[in-house]
């Protein structure tokens, strides 16, 4: 049985219960071990004088324990000298027993290891690990740590390393899966993996930290490999897969675009084009729409949704909020409605005899268009005939969650189009490599008349100068937003802060209508003051980072946001993006709490010299990794074991070439690179 089918229940020491911890983090086979790989290593090949420590450095000490007693202050711990030729340092622990008292007072000499920090005796090393046994050898290589689980100690895991390895040394190995196609990585894996598990003392380490040694790069290209053959064949699935072909565009969709009452923008109708010959086809569509804030992507969602209805068949829009899902349901109904086209509406806040209602219409089709949060895919939830899915801002969104909604168009072995709309732009390198089974529009020109926000960054010393600024703007007859953002990792911190900043600014402003909206209101209450603030009734909103998508109010004019070194780029765009949608000059106004460091301020900078969306997320990427754009927590597409789609995209090129040499000529060994990174291949399917 090779390493990719012996269960790790088979190595000596691994019962049912550490099995069933090392199946908590993925590892149910011994190959599974030889991919969970160390995320940083520890120098033990060499003991350091105990004279030339430094604070923060973690090394192994030799010498002899000189005294041994209990400590008492604030914490009652366990103090042990350790002394060398060059010095002593003391050894603390907080957590011990009378045994390891006797045991450390009776020793003469040990050896330890940890890291030396600045305590209340000078250096100190807390809780080091420890043995009497001196006259051990050193380890020849760099002592790898691992990405860690409940109840598996370092130690035991690396026991459990070693032993697949001792197995690797008489005979079993992985088999090389690329055969004999060259790339400029290559190096046996089974070689690569022994390097970066035990890394020898001479080895680059600098190289290894950053990922870049030839052993890290061969596994990186392999597991994008799997990443990108799993996409290709997601996509030959979903092209065998049926779905209804839509005839061309009527005169409801004439009409529609007669309603607006402007030109469409060109891109506007190229995407709006390619949508609807998408649609025309007898395979899904699945195609995912790109545009800048204000670009108009609800505009080709709507012409999408009367596209599906002028063939007979119903369309679901589902967004991530209640806030941007009421904001879409308003706007289509009231495009919708004269043509005599159905929306209905369902959130979690539809309850009793209006939900039996709804979804009465839904299951019927007389409910033509269904808009809607999570709310859709319940089960209670049935479609007379959906034939086009519509997700907005896609990426908050599970990929199970997105794959429920489109099994609910799944009728006669028919399945719905898809359109995937994220006002989010997505890099070029990211695009490439999370989205290969997708076809790509981009919405590349904003409406004419917009202009450009004007955005300064100021420290918050002077808040009063904003605060002013704002009475200024509202006595004016302008509208703004004062944003604040995320300061404490808890939502109710943040609604505190809201709730504080609210009462403070109406203190302060008084004359002026300040109202207050943040995510732990009552839905109706989040409903009814956005209604004030879209009538005029609000002078100044005071919000939490809820408002980041969704709200359309063109006489809001000025936003401040609070501690924006906190956000991301792509967060501050999109906040920004409430802005600029009318015909008054905008301006946002970047809070931040100084000293600043170089990391935020070369961020805030971005913003203050850019509007362009695309731009800002190349420097996203750049500044703070793609997991950041993405939600990758939730959407399972960038947790990946060793590659970086930063550091590794100069690699796609070569990738998309394997790819394509694997699925041509050896279907085989290209799934078995898929099972050998990806547990779970179908989550891939950016459904």
């Amino acid at each position: 049985m090779g390493l990719d089918k012996s269960p790790v229940s088979s190595l000596k020491g691994v019962g049912p219960a550490l099995a069933g911890k090392l199946a908590k983090i993925g590892i149910f086979t011994l190959q599974d071990v030889l991919f969970h790989l160390p995320f940083r290593y520890e120098d033990r090949t060499r003991i350091t004088p105990i004279g030339m420590l430094v604070p923060g450095k973690s090394v192994v000490l030799e010498g002899e324990i000189i005294s041994c007693d209990i400590a008492y202050g604030r914490r009652r711990s366990l103090l042990a000298y350790l002394q060398d030729s060059t010095g002593q340092i003391a050894l603390r622990f907080f957590h011990f027993t009378k045994a390891q008292q006797r045991n450390l007072s009776s020793s003469r000499s040990i050896r330890c290891f940890g890291e030396a920090r600045l305590g209340a005796t000078g250096l100190e090393i807390y809780h080091p690990e420890y043995s009497q046994n001196v006259s051990a050898e050193l380890p020849k290589h760099f002592t790898p740590v691992y990405p860690g689980t409940e109840g598996v100690s370092q130690q035991r895991y690396r026991k459990i390393v070693s032993q697949v390895f001792a197995l690797m040394s008489s005979g079993d190995q992985l088999d090389e899966l690329m055969g004999d196609i060259e790339h400029p990585y290559e190096i046996d894996i089974n070689n690569a993996l022994d390097l970066v598990h035990n890394p020898p003392h001479d080895v680059d380490m600098d190289a290894l930290l950053a990922g870049r040694h030839l052993a890290q790069q061969n596994l990186a290209f392999e597991e994008l490999l799997a990443h990108q053959i799993s996409l290709r064949l997601v996509r030959d699935e979903i092209n065998r897969l049926e779905a209804p072909c839509f005839h061309s565009p009527g005169i409801d969709y004439k009409a529609l675009i007669s309603s607006f009452g402007y030109e469409l923008t060109d891109a506007q109708i190229r995407v709006a084009g390619e949508v609807a010959i998408d649609m025309a086809q007898t395979s899904p569509t699945l195609r995912l729409i790109q545009g800048d804030v204000g670009s108009g992507k609800t505009v080709i969602a709507a012409l999408s949704a009367v596209h599906a209805h002028e063939n007979g068949y119903q369309c679901a829009l589902m967004a991530p909020t209640e806030i941007l899902a009421e904001q879409h349901f308003i706007n289509l109904s009231s495009w919708l409605t004269p043509l005599g086209i159905t929306t209905a509406w369902l959130t979690g806040k539809v309850k009793g005899k209006r939900r039996r209602e709804e979804l009465e219409s839904i299951a019927s089709g007389s409910a033509r268009v269904v808009i809607g949060t999570h709310a859709l895919f319940q089960k209670d939830v049935q479609f007379g005939n959906l034939g086009l899915v519509i997700i907005d801002e896609q990426h908050r969104f599970g990929v199970h969650q997105r794959l429920a909604l489109r099994e609910k168009g799944n009728k006669d072995k028919f399945m719905p189009h898809q359109l995937i709309m994220t006002a989010t732009p997505i890099p070029r390198t990211l695009t490439m490599s999370m989205y290969a089974d997708m076809d790509c529009s981009i919405i590349d020109e904003l409406p004419p008349g917009r202009k450009p926000v004007t955005t300064n960054v100021l420290p918050d010393s002077r808040r009063d100068d904003v605060v002013t600024r704002v009475k200024s703007a509202c006595q004016s007859g302008a509208q703004a937003y004062w944003v604040c953002t995320l300061v404490e990792e808890s939502e109710i911190i943040q609604c505190q802060a809201a709730e504080a900043t609210a009462t403070d600014l109406s203190r302060e402003l008084k004359g002026l209508e300040v109202g207050l909206i943040h995510g732990r209101l009552p839905a109706a209450e989040k409903a009814e003051t956005m209604n004030q603030f879209k009538a005029g009734e609000i002078d100044l909103l005071v919000a939490t980072t809820v408002i980041e998508v969704g709200v359309d109010v063109p006489n809001a004019s000025l936003m401040v946001i609070e501690n924006s070194e906190r956000l991301g780029l792509a967060q501050l765009h999109q906040l920004r993006g409430r802005i600029g949608r009318g015909k008054a000059q905008s301006h946002c106004l970047l809070l931040y709490h100084s000293p600043l460091g170089e990391t935020s301020r070369q961020r805030l900078n971005v913003l203050r010299e850019s509007n362009d969306g695309f731009h800002i997320a190349e420097m996203d990427l750049q500044i703070r990794g793609p997991g950041e754009l993405f939600g990758s927590r939730q959407s399972g597409s960038l947790q990946f074991r060793i590659a970086d789609l930063l550091r590794d995209h100069h690699m796609l090129d070569d990738i998309a070439r394997i790819a394509n040499q694997l699925l041509r000529n050896d279907q085989i060994s290209a799934r078995a690179i898929i099972e050998r990174w990806i547990v779970s291949p179908e989550e891939f399917s950016q459904a």
